[in-house]
């Protein structure tokens, strides 16, 4: 058990009460992860930011939980593994996939396949990638623009990741069918 304040809006620092309004509205609660976050507002500022940008970039919803669930998954964070399937849920990947991300196997879908072992690649290897791997990247369909973006996925999740293995953020309950 973790000594970090889960806050909610009462009792979060005056810069964190609006960034935990809008994970409010977003979420329609708090996620505790966004409760440990508000001690420090700009770190919640950050990952709302990231989360928003890396949303918005040029994969589809299957690519990001991909991408979300791979790191996830290779760092063994406790929380976001059930966080992610259920959001994986709420945009409609198909469990095959979200399955087989959380049993570390292969995709069947040999392009998702390809970004789930760049992906894993660029985790291990913290950005060191050889000529060929990225050419493999690149070859399945995916552009200098993507192995860009994989990398703003990759800075979001060590936020997530990290902070939840030092505060040991509880899982939600929203989540918990997910563990």
């Amino acid at each position: 058990m973790s000594n970090f304040k889960i806050h909610n809006i009462d009792s979060a620092p005056e810069g964190s009460k609006p960034l935990l309004k809008d994970s409010s509205d977003s979420f329609g609660m708090i996620p505790n992860l966004h409760g440990v976050m508000a001690e420090a507002p700009k770190v919640l500022e950050a990952y709302q930011r990231l989360h928003t940008l890396f949303s918005e970039t040029s994969f589809n919803a299957n690519e990001l939980n991909v991408i979300w669930l791979a790191i996830n998954v290779e760092h063994d964070c406790h929380y976001c593994i059930p966080a992610h399937t259920g959001i994986a849920k709420s945009m409609n990947v198909d469990d095959e996939i979200i399955n087989a991300l959380r049993e570390k196997k292969s995709l069947s879908d040999k392009k998702l396949n390809a970004l789930l072992n760049f992906t894993l690649t660029v985790v291990r290897k913290r950005g060191e990638i050889s000529q060929e791997e990225l050419a493999e990247f690149t070859s399945a369909g995916y552009t200098q623009q993507q192995v860009l973006e994989v990398i703003l996925g990759v800075s979001q999740k060590i936020m997530s990741n990290y902070i939840n293995h030092i505060a040991k953020t509880p899982v939600d309950d929203a989540f918990k069918q997910f563990i």
